[in-house]
């Protein structure tokens, strides 16, 4: 789960509930369709907060690439490294720049 999949869901249940309590009698098709457009959109936020981290295991790059150094004995990977290609590419240029690489 990250934080923007928890905000759209917030920001979803919002728009629904504003729509649904200022409703004064039946509501028209227009608002009908409006009211659920946002419940879907909540439901569909709300099915991403359970959804698995992918085969990276990584919230924010679920599916990514897999590091292909990740479990390598002959060339293990630091302390700290994770599956995800992406973050350990960042891991490794953060590394080099701390020590003067380019």
């Amino acid at each position: 789960m990250s934080y923007a999949d928890l905000r759209e869901l917030q920001s979803a249940l919002s728009t629904a509930s504003d729509i649904a309590f200022s409703l004064e009698a039946a509501p028209t098709a227009h608002e009908a369709e409006q009211l659920t457009d946002a419940l879907r959109r909540a439901l569909s936020a709300a099915s991403a907060l359970g959804a698995d981290r992918g085969a990276t295991g990584c919230a924010e790059h679920p599916r990514g690439a897999v590091d292909p150094l990740y479990g390598d004995k002959e060339d293990p990977l630091p302390p700290g490294y994770g599956r995800c290609l992406l973050c350990n590419d960042r891991r490794r240029r953060a590394s080099a720049q701390r020590r003067g690489w380019r």
